[in-house]
């Protein structure tokens, strides 16, 4: 009896040791089962395609941004050389909540979407307002503000051209910056005038207005108000309480990448709606002495 008790406990024991050690297999091949492989860890995580610029700047830690000079969105102190401006400033709040550098790169306007898409950077950050072409060819963000345009002229023409509808006029010559969202608008808005362009930075298209080879210069409002601020001695703008042709003002990206689109225009709706974006345009244009 006891030999045979001995022996009916021991094939127990045994039985109960071999399916204890399968069933922690099965436990363990279906917690591996049920546990994400790390690939898919990783898309769960972010669901960010690595080629995407959002996965790239986090990786190395680093934003390549455009700009070109226009105040006070981007422009740089005339006596140390800083750079300064609204979307700089927005720029700069981004890659510290990202926790990342920037490198800026400065560029004229007539090169602005051609650099961008050509990779020289992953976000054109200056004031770039919306038009037909370039929206082709380049993904607009947000908008982050709005802007119109004003005329500036000189002021010896200050009798002859009181209204914006005085300039329709086959004896008008318009000056515009090549590459300006403007130059395709006065042709629209002022169909009898002539117009000439000149190259380099926005401002540079008021120099026709002084040297009085052109009657007006077109321009963003906050541009031709700042420029006038500073050259009041020859300038002078044309119902400044009037912008007109008022179009989204704001930053642009290339086209192919929705997350790096989809992340930017949440952030363009933050800035927007917690209203820092009307608090930096006042602090700028009083900077500027513009109020």
């Amino acid at each position: 009896m006891s030999d045979a008790f001995n022996q009916s406990k021991r094939d127990f024991l045994k039985g109960a040791a071999t399916l204890g050690a399968a069933s922690g297999v099965i436990a363990t091949a279906g917690a591996a089962s049920m546990a994400p492989r790390p690939a898919l860890a990783q898309l769960l995580e972010t669901g960010v395609r690595e080629d995407s610029v959002l996965s790239k700047i986090r990786k190395e830690g680093l934003l390549r941004v455009g700009y070109s000079q226009t105040g006070p969105w981007f422009y740089k102190d005339a006596k140390t050389g800083t750079l300064n401006g609204i979307y700089k400033d927005v720029v700069d709040r981004l890659v510290k909540e990202i926790d990342i550098k920037v490198e800026y790169k400065e560029v004229t306007f007539a090169n602005a979407t051609v650099g961008l898409r050509k990779g020289d950077y992953d976000l054109y950050g200056s004031s770039l307002t919306y038009t037909m072409a370039r929206a082709l060819t380049v993904n607009y963000v947000g908008p982050l503000y709005s802007k119109g345009s004003l005329l500036l002229i000189h002021k010896d023409n200050a009798g002859r051209f009181k209204t914006a509808a005085d300039l329709n006029d086959p004896g008008v010559t318009f000056s515009v910056t090549a590459g300006a969202s403007e130059e395709g608008r006065i042709p629209i808005l002022w169909p009898k005038a002539k117009t000439v362009t000149t190259t380099g930075q926005v401002t540079l298209g008021a120099e026709p207005v002084r040297a009085k080879k052109a009657d007006v210069w077109m321009s963003g409002d906050s541009d031709v108000i700042l420029f006038a601020k500073r050259n009041s001695q020859w300038a002078a703008v044309v119902e400044p309480d009037k912008p007109i042709d008022k179009r989204p003002n704001t930053w642009a990206v290339r086209y192919g990448d929705p997350e790096w689109k989809a992340f930017l225009d949440m952030w363009a709706s933050f800035v927007v709606v917690n209203g820092e974006m009307d608090r930096l345009f006042k602090h700028h244009m009083e900077k500027l002495g513009a109020a």
